[in-house]
């Protein structure tokens, strides 16, 4: 194992977040949690219950990170497609903005101030997901967007904000293009989805994944990957240079580790 690392996670107790708290943890990692609910596994000193527009409490659990893995975010569009008019509203303003716009500057300006030396920003497939009717497959990290809609909006400038730090602050930034990793509630969608277990990414691949992020020795200044687990019929992203840049692998496929 690596030398152990002072690990901020942030949005530590959603499904993603506990599998690499639990990852990290069991790696001997040092992990502190911050979320607007308790993190499972991390004691109450190490367990930071806030909103990212708790500033001064971002800050205090960002100082003397090693890393910080920013996985805290409104999770997706709240309508999509929209409804008729008038029921054709959106969650944009409401909650888009201040989870994927405002609080990934604030954890940017943390890692800045702090001179916290390495930053893992989760962004989401749905950045390229109008490549999956006609693109060419496997989808390769450096092609241009064509988000789904709103959300993968916010996750295209998270992208570009970690580039633009990366660039002007010398902070090494990974950029992560995840995979679906259902949550409770979404069982039906995901089955019944062309792509979802093609896109899947289990909760240990993910655990694995982003401990592979922290223990990887040497990473470019930006770089974009994907991670999801081994596709079941159709190869969507290319996880070459996850691969190449953390030495990962996914070992788990469809419906291994899925919702229980």
């Amino acid at each position: 194992m690596s030398t152990p690392k002072r690990i901020l996670v942030t949005g530590s107790a959603g499904r993603i977040g506990r599998a690499a708290v639990s990852e990290l943890v069991a790696r001997g990692h040092s992990v502190v949690g911050f979320d607007l609910h308790p993190t499972p596994g991390l004691s109450a000193d190490r367990s930071v219950v806030a909103p990212l527009a708790d500033v001064a409490a971002l800050r205090r659990a960002a100082t003397g990170a090693d890393v910080i893995i920013h996985l805290a975010a409104t999770p997706d569009d709240a309508r999509f497609p929209r409804g008729a008019a008038p029921d054709d509203g959106d969650n944009f303003l409401s909650d888009l903005v201040p989870g994927n716009i405002v609080g990934p500057y604030e954890v940017m300006e943390a890692a800045r101030s702090l001179k916290v030396p390495r930053v893992v920003l989760a962004s989401t497939g749905q950045v390229v997901a109008g490549y999956f009717q006609g693109g060419a497959l496997p989808i390769a990290p450096d092609v241009l967007p064509r988000p789904r809609y709103l959300y993968a909006c916010t996750k295209v400038f998270l992208e570009a904000l970690g580039q633009v730090y990366a660039h002007e602050h010398g902070i090494t930034v990974l950029a992560v293009r995840l995979g679906w990793c259902p949550r409770p509630g979404q069982e039906e969608e995901f089955r019944q989805s062309d792509f979802g277990p093609d896109v899947y990414l289990s909760p240990g691949d993910a655990g694995r994944f982003f401990a592979a992020t922290v223990e990887a020795p040497v990473l470019p200044p930006f770089a974009v990957v994907y991670s999801t687990s081994r596709h079941v019929r159709k190869h969507m992203y290319d996880l070459t240079s996850a691969q190449e840049l953390l030495g990962w692998a996914p070992r788990d496929q469809w419906p291994a580790g899925s919702v229980e």
